[in-house]
């Protein structure tokens, strides 16, 4: 499994918390089994001027223990980050997480709508997965026999979403309008 990440297991780079104006990078690697923290003094005080960039490099065991390490991360970019660098750092990898937006719509299409509703509930990558217009509407053509170019006007004005969970009642009535908006356009337009 290993095999099927990449080399950079991770990388953020952000600027320090304010006042700072430094800016700072997060690197962990799988082959080098390292985590590099690189950072660039950003001031206009003259006895800062000739600093030079600076880094940290740490195997996975020795960032592990190193503290002061841990805390200028968990500072600079946050308590989540720290969490995470720790648990690639001890070999507990996301391979969910790694998949690629359109495979994952792929397999959420399959789910039920009630996993679907508690999937988006997990993080912000699969909440805003789980509202996308993409995968509603593939969640649409699975329920639908065949889509018409009405329908299909309308769910791209409305979202595939919307769409889904309007009655078929709801629907035919705004295509209806759909039409004779459209037909009083060509009208007035000779």
């Amino acid at each position: 499994m290993a095999s099927w990440l990449p080399e950079t297991l991770f990388e953020i780079v952000g600027q320090g918390p304010a006042p700072s104006k430094d800016y700072y990078q997060l690197l962990v690697t799988r082959s080098q089994a390292s985590v590099i923290f690189r950072w660039w003094k950003i001031s206009l005080r003259s006895e800062y001027r000739s600093t030079k960039p600076g880094e940290a490099k740490d195997t996975h065991e020795e960032f592990l223990e190193n503290s002061h390490l841990q805390v200028q991360i968990a500072l600079i970019f946050g308590a989540r980050i720290l969490d995470y660098v720790f648990s690639l750092c001890e070999g507990k990898f996301d391979f969910l997480e790694r998949l690629s937006d359109s495979l994952l719509l792929n397999i959420i299409s399959y789910l039920d709508l009630e996993d679907i509703a508690r999937l988006s509930q997990t993080s912000r990558r699969f909440a805003k997965l789980c509202m996308s217009d993409e995968l509603w509407e593939k969640i649409v053509q699975s329920c639908c026999d065949s889509i018409t170019p009405d329908m299909r006007a309308l769910a791209e004005e409305m979202g595939w979403r919307q769409m889904f969970f309007t009655n078929k009642l709801q629907l035919q009535r705004q295509i209806r309008k759909r039409r004779q908006r459209q037909g009083s356009q060509r009208s007035s337009n000779p």
